[in-house]
């Protein structure tokens, strides 16, 4: 089976940027608009798993507040943790 990386960029930002709630598309899209072209298979992976969580978690988790799950300590979540919008 063939793994279409472009595809699988375009779904990317699709969730990136229609989320739910304004400040989520704005953040999200801004943030893989920065690093999309820079990640490999993997890292592109990691990021379809951030983009699964719900927008309240993840806006939680880029603020440094107390959230419902536990991030993993990978790639990704360094670089949402780290980005500067």
């Amino acid at each position: 089976m063939t793994v279409d990386i472009e595809q699988i960029k375009k779904k990317i930002i699709y969730r990136s940027n229609y989320r739910g709630t304004k400040e989520m598309d704005k953040l999200l899209g801004a943030f893989t608009n920065k690093y999309l072209d820079k990640l490999d298979f993997e890292d592109l992976n990691e990021l379809i798993k951030l983009l699964e969580i719900d927008d309240n978690n993840l806006y939680n988790f880029y603020n440094g507040l107390k959230t419902n799950i536990k991030f993993e300590n990978n790639k990704i979540n360094t670089l949402f943790k780290n980005f500067k919008f």
